[in-house]
């Protein structure tokens, strides 16, 4: 691989470089940097700054950028080389470089995420009335399911946090709010399998999950429904960086 060095900083490139400033700061990062390799603002080969000089930049821990390029490097938009010449590039080929017959992240998908919302902030807020012990034990134990299976088959992941969503209807104890959930778990299925499946994406909506039954437990609506929306929002940054265009 052949280093890129930016002549100099255009008013694209400064955008990728501002600070990151919402509650999903994981999920942004990699959408800012999925984004700007997709629309060839960081062209393959570009040598990203220092890590400790990019967290500064965009006002994040260290940890948490390291989880963003962690994502990117898993999914192929980054690779990371050791040495004196070291460093996180852009790929020569990302993925999202590639020739794709899938359509878009448009109109119709903007209109299944915000479906998800208003289907998952209310099961959340019924739920924090409803819930009996039972089912958030069940809600538990399903998120311990998919700890155990990170680095595993995304299948099998996929599977225990549908679950875990439907659960979250079914400790409303409302059948209309369980129909509303399969089906917009239905079109969100639709959605993800079109995108790579890091582990540090997965393990990062799990520990929401655990705080959600955490919240759920201290009947805590308010922060369990800003916890959720913010989970929504990370779906939607993550498919915005990885799904093709």
């Amino acid at each position: 691989m052949t280093p890129v060095a930016p002549s100099g900083r255009g008013p694209a490139l400064e955008a990728v470089f501002q600070p990151v400033q919402t509650p999903t700061t994981f999920e942004e990062t990699v959408e800012r940097l999925g984004t700007a390799i997709r629309l060839g603002v960081l062209p393959p080969g570009t040598r990203l700054p220092p890590e400790r000089e990019l967290a500064e930049e965009l006002r994040i821990s260290r940890s948490t950028l390291r989880q963003a390029l962690t994502t990117l490097v898993q999914s192929g938009h980054l690779v990371s080389l050791r040495g004196r010449t070291g460093g996180t590039f852009v790929a020569d080929e990302p993925p999202l470089a590639r020739e794709t017959q899938d359509p878009p992240l448009g109109d119709e998908a903007r209109a299944v995420l915000d479906y998800r919302v208003v289907v998952e902030t209310g099961a959340i807020m019924v739920a924090a009335e409803r819930a009996e012990e039972r089912d958030l034990d069940a809600l538990e134990r399903l998120t311990e399911d998919m700890t155990l299976t990170h680095g595993g088959s995304f299948e099998v992941y996929r599977r225990a946090d549908v679950r875990f969503h439907i659960g979250l209807a079914e400790a409303c104890h409302s059948p209309w709010l369980v129909v509303a959930m399969t089906e917009v778990q239905g079109q969100m299925s639709d959605l993800i399998q079109r995108v790579s499946h890091p582990n540090e994406v997965l393990s990062h909506s799990n520990a929401q999950h655990r705080r959600l039954v955490a919240l759920l437990r201290r009947r805590d609506t308010a922060r369990a429904v800003r916890l959720m929306r913010e989970h929504c929002q990370g779906t939607e940054h993550i498919l915005a960086a990885l799904m093709p265009d």
